[in-house]
């Protein structure tokens, strides 16, 4: 296991439609290892694959430390309620935004074995669940941002370039996971 560079907004990477994993192969578990270790570090509650650089349809999450989940080809299958609150994003580091997410998600989705599961969430997990889907078909939550994006305290957010550009990593994509 070994923690991966994540990509930051500005990076085309992002903005693409990720492909559908047919099978979990070992290349697609060192990826979903990677992606909690690198999302743990990072301390944050979810990770998308192409947050590091892989176009596939995978994401783990874990909004309390003890509860991880991963989900591979995920659909979301049921919303209900709202609920307005700050975001951020490990791919936009520094910043916070306030976003509209429903309070409630059901989600069908595949775990490592491949085996179908449903996973219902509410506050923070439905949250989470609905912008880590975003990642796979290239968006970010800035789309949905009410208002202006805000620096977090304490954050070190600072970079040469206004866009943030200046910490890209600038390898390809890849989609040979």
């Amino acid at each position: 296991m070994a923690l991966r560079n994540i990509r930051i907004m500005g990076d085309p990477v992002l903005e693409k439609r990720c492909k559908e994993i047919r099978e979990v192969t070992p290349r697609i578990n060192e990826l979903i290892d990677d992606m909690f270790d690198t999302m743990y570090e990072a301390c944050g509650v979810g990770l998308a694959a192409p947050q590091v650089g892989i176009l596939k349809r995978v994401v783990v999450i874990d909004t309390t430390g003890e509860d991880p989940h991963v989900l591979i080809n995920p659909e979301i299958l049921e919303t209900a309620g709202e609920q307005t609150g700050p975001e951020g994003c490990l791919s936009l580091p520094g910043k916070t935004g306030i976003v509209t997410r429903p309070n409630y998600v059901k989600v069908r989705a595949y775990d490592r074995d491949m085996k179908e599961y449903e996973l219902e969430g509410e506050e923070l997990l439905a949250r989470a669940i609905v912008h880590e889907l975003e990642h796979l078909d290239g968006h970010m939550y800035v789309e949905k941002v009410e208002g202006e994006l805000m620096n977090v305290a304490g954050s070190d957010s600072d970079t040469d370039e206004e866009d943030g550009s200046a910490v890209l990593d600038d390898h390809a994509a890849s989609e040979e996971e």
